[in-house]
């Protein structure tokens, strides 16, 4: 997948965080939806990261801010990689 911009993430550097970021697992009763792809999550938490923007604010080209927002909390109350 080819970065949506020169500052997403590039295949190399997603190659090596891939494996670092644990994959979602689906419930077993198939219910809810399914999870969002995990870099296009990450490059949406990163770009507000690097911009200082509102989440509101996250482009159309990521997932939605609420999805990002609630990611990036995951990650920080559970100090794991959650994308």
């Amino acid at each position: 997948m080819p970065p949506a911009n020169n500052r997403d993430l590039t295949d190399t550097q997603w190659e090596t965080l891939d494996n670092l970021i644990p994959r979602p697992t689906s419930r077993t009763d198939g219910r809810g939806r399914p999870w969002k792809d995990r870099r296009s999550v990450l490059n949406g938490i990163l770009w507000v990261l690097r911009t200082g923007a509102p989440w509101a604010d996250v482009p159309d080209r990521y997932p939605s801010y609420q999805t990002c927002h609630r990611r990036f909390q995951r990650k920080c109350l559970t100090n794991t990689p959650v994308m």
